[in-house]
């Protein structure tokens, strides 16, 4: 669920273009779409709202702490370095090697290097070990848009989840919408929305202008670019 700004930092809104509630009442008396139900205006030929690339200070992504693949590869390592050690020690003292070690050894020496057991295994050690490289190198935390530095030592950083909230709320506004799907990634936000009355160009120019401003206003570091698609409500059988 979205929350609700305080009194001390009102959110701008913008006014509909038509008096209309979003909510549907009676439309004014227009010249119904030509387009029938279902059909789609997202190819409409006007420009879009440029992004908004400016910035405060440079903002790079939250890396993750990668607790859970660090806590298992650090047991792992752990518990056979260990064994390994107490086995090394226990032959140093004059004593056998451990059952597990005499059979590894046997069975290494036994089998040869084109076995399937033997490619499998050396497979899985190479994929675990270009997945822990993986996770060395890249940030994670996908989830997170980094905000605008615009003071220095502080970090901020936006969930995806919630500007997509925001900018459902934004595009319900906007006379003539009906409904709004909102899919926001790092780079691009698609917006589906469904409108039953008014011009489909005309909505898709308002979505535009309400959408750009409010992804301008997010305060994110590298805002993404937009892409809206309106449509008729599909045609009940």
């Amino acid at each position: 669920m979205s929350e609700r700004h305080g009194p001390e930092h009102p959110a701008p809104r913008l006014p509909a273009t038509d008096p209309v509630e979003a909510d549907g009442g009676n439309p004014p008396d227009e010249k119904d779409e030509v387009l029938g139900p279902g059909r789609s205006a997202s190819s409409a030929a006007y420009d879009p709202v440029p992004s908004h690339q400016e910035g405060g200070g440079r903002a790079g992504r939250f890396w993750s702490a990668r607790r859970v693949p660090a806590a298992l590869l650090a047991l792992v390592v752990l518990g056979g370095s260990g064994l390994l050690l107490y086995d090394v020690a226990a032959v140093r003292a004059d004593r056998p090697a451990m059952q597990w070690r005499r059979s590894l050894a046997d069975e290494l020496a036994r089998r040869p290097l084109e076995n399937v057991w033997l490619l499998a295994a050396a497979a899985l050690a190479v994929a675990i070990g270009l997945w822990l490289l993986v996770l060395a190198a890249t940030p994670g935390l996908r989830g997170l848009l980094p905000m605008r530095r615009d003071r220095p030592g502080v970090r901020a950083a936006l969930d995806r989840s919630a500007a997509a909230l925001v900018l459902r709320d934004r595009a319900v506004e906007v006379s003539g919408v009906q409904s709004v799907r909102v899919r926001m990634g790092r780079g691009r936000a698609v917006v589906r929305a469904v409108s039953h009355f008014r011009e489909l160009d005309d909505v898709r120019a308002d979505l535009d202008t309400v959408l750009g401003t409010g992804i301008r206003e997010l305060g994110l570091a590298r805002p993404p670019s937009l892409s809206v698609h309106v449509r008729r409500p599909a045609k009940k059988r």
